[in-house]
């Protein structure tokens, strides 16, 4: 089963046919933001190994505030030619030969997060999913060639929009660093858990939530709201 983001309530809220739509189908243009993060052997997504993928899904109550859902990660052995930069693998501290780490095909870690993205989707009402990161281009970019390596023909990603906790975290809180915008947001943050996949997806997560639900707390989706009246 995949494990919820711990110390945080899992809510979810399912749309029936012929009931309310679910609020997230309004919020996003019918997007369902998804909250990724990789870690990888490199930075270049067609030669360098992805090493672990990590997502959160998110929901949204009847209020209309964000909140996580589910997360779901995967260690992934890296694919046939894979390059593996020592640097990088120093900076993660992965060793991809560890028995320990339970890694898997990359395409069985991609099915394992995409099903259950695709379900929350449906479940939402909502067209497809946009992929939400600290850096979001460097994750759109491994979850993009992964899947084009994979052959896998129903990415549940848009193609190439993504909303980018870096840029938000500046405009709202004038840091760009994800510990420093936590910090600043009042989110815990643990500098040695950093660096893991799942961690930093659950982190980045909750920054999104908190500078979504701060605009609305500060009357922002209502003006959006009142210019559709």
């Amino acid at each position: 089963m995949p494990a919820a983001s711990p110390n945080l309530q899992v809510r979810i809220f399912v749309t029936h046919r012929n009931a309310t739509p679910h609020p997230m189908a309004d919020r996003f243009r019918g997007f369902l933001p998804v909250v990724v993060d990789v870690e990888t052997a490199g930075f270049n997504p067609r030669t360098d190994a992805l090493l672990e993928i990590a997502a959160v899904t998110l929901t949204m109550d009847e209020n209309g505030y964000l909140m996580i859902d589910q997360s779901y990660a995967a260690n992934v052995i890296p694919f046939p030619g894979a390059n593996l930069e020592p640097s990088a693998l120093e900076f993660t501290g992965i060793n991809p030969d560890d028995p320990a780490r339970n890694a898997i095909a990359e395409q069985d870690a991609l099915e394992k997060i995409f099903k259950p993205i695709r379900k929350s989707i449906k479940s939402h009402g909502c067209t497809r999913a946009v992929l939400v990161g600290h850096n979001a281009s460097f994750d759109h970019s491994f979850v993009t060639n992964a899947s084009e390596r994979c052959d896998i023909k129903r990415n549940p990603f848009h193609p190439f929009s993504t909303f980018d906790t870096v840029s938000l975290a500046g405009l709202a809180y004038g840091q760009t660093v994800l510990a420093k915008a936590c910090d600043m947001a009042g989110i815990d943050f643990d500098g040695k858990q950093a660096h893991s996949a799942l961690y930093d997806t659950v982190k980045t997560a909750e920054l999104f939530c908190t500078i979504i639900n701060h605009w609305k707390d500060l009357g922002g989706w209502d003006m959006v709201l009142d210019t559709r009246d």
